[in-house]
Order: C-alpha cells, then sequence, then structure tokens
C-alpha cells in the first residue's frame, strides 16, 4: 500500500458530504475524473439505514471507490477499519489526503484496479464489501465470482452493489441472500449477504 500523499491535485469538482457519525456535516472535495460518480445523500441514507444492523467494528472493504462517499460514511459512523481501492492515480491520491485531513488512522488506500487486487487471496476477509463499479462496463459478474474464490468476504458477511437500471439483475447463486433492493434515478441498488451454503449439509 502506497502512502506517499502529495499535496498537488487538479481542482474539485464539487464535494461530498458525510451525513452521519462522527464527521457528520463535514464537506469532503471532489476532484473531476471520468467515470466518478459519487453516491447521493438520499441514497446513503437508505443504504446506511440498512447497514445500521452490521457496521459497528466492521472491517470494510470499498472496490472501485471514487469518491470514496462509502467508506467515509462507514468510518464516520465507526467501523473498524476499511480498504479504499481506486485505480485512478489522482483520485487516490486524494482518498489519501482526505484520511489524512480527518485524522483517520484505520484506513488504507490501494492505488491499484479492483480486479486484478481480488484475483489474490485475500489474507483476512472483510464484513462489508460496497462493489460500485463504472456503468456499462459488465465488470460485476468478474467481481463476484472472485470474491468469492478469494473468500475476500466472510461468512454472512454483507455485500452492497450498485448498478445501472438497465443492467440485467446480477445472478449470484446460492450462497447469497438478498437482503434490500431499491431503484432511484438511473441506479439500481442491493444489499446481500453471504450465506456461505455447504453442498449436502441440509440433505
Amino acid at each position: 500500500m502506497q502512502k506517499n500523499r502529495k499535496k498537488s491535485l487538479k481542482q474539485p469538482a464539487g464535494c461530498i458530504r458525510i451525513i452521519g457519525g462522527q464527521w457528520r456535516g463535514r464537506k469532503i472535495p471532489v476532484i473531476d475524473v471520468e467515470g466518478l460518480r459519487p453516491t447521493t445523500d438520499r441514497m446513503k441514507e437508505t443504504l446506511f439505514n440498512w447497514l445500521m444492523p452490521y457496521l459497528a467494528e466492521a472491517r470494510i472493504l470499498d472496490l472501485f471507490s471514487g469518491s470514496g462517499a462509502l467508506a467515509f460514511e462507514a468510518l464516520s459512523r465507526y467501523a473498524q477499519y476499511a480498504l479504499l481501492c481506486e485505480k485512478n492515480m489522482m483520485a487516490a491520491q486524494q482518498l489519501e489526503q482526505h484520511l489524512d485531513l480527518l485524522k483517520c488512522e484505520n484506513a488504507d488506500v490501494y492505488r491499484g484496479d479492483s480486479i486484478a487486487m481480488l484475483q489474490h487471496n485475500c489474507k483476512q476477509a472483510f464484513d462489508i464489501i460496497f462493489l460500485d463499479p463504472p456503468y456499462r462496463q459488465s465488470l460485476i459478474t468478474s467481481c463476484l465470482d472472485l470474491i468469492e474464490k478469494g473468500q475476500w468476504l466472510k461468512p454472512s458477511g454483507i455485500l452492497f452493489i450498485e448498478i445501472e437500471q438497465e443492467a440485467p439483475a446480477p445472478s449470484l447463486g446460492e450462497n447469497w441472500l438478498l437482503l434490500k433492493e431499491k431503484r432511484a434515478g438511473q441506479s439500481r441498488f442491493q444489499l446481500w449477504q453471504f450465506q456461505h451454503i455447504i453442498p449436502g449439509l441440509y440433505l
């Protein structure tokens, strides 16, 4: 993990707002990067209401982190740790700067491709994974396969997926239970729980 946090960045195009927890009300600038699509305040409020039973002391993996809106919100609400994955160097650099600004020491930024990282086996599984890849690039299925194969999510762990409205529903198989679903604007949001069913156990 790269800790070299420089100060020169492209000018911010807007900002995100942390809506709950210890940093409630803090505004964080977001640079103008192609494909970066921060989750709206309304959807964050819905999502973190969904996550309330699971969030305290959770280990978070934020794939395709972008603005870091979801990871920062989780950390503000006392998640134990977050790993933010972002391959755009300017966006990753800004994520690191924000962690410094917030004096947050229980998070890291992985500067690299999320799919490439998922191809390795996970050394310490996560409680919650945020999966919000760029739209219309057919990345969901590849990520889901790698999350299972690499054991990135703990049994009974939670997976949040954001996909474009017109995309076919992801097929997660019998190991997964759909807990929540919502559609808003051009997006569809789903919350899944990993059941880790052992074949033949209940026969």
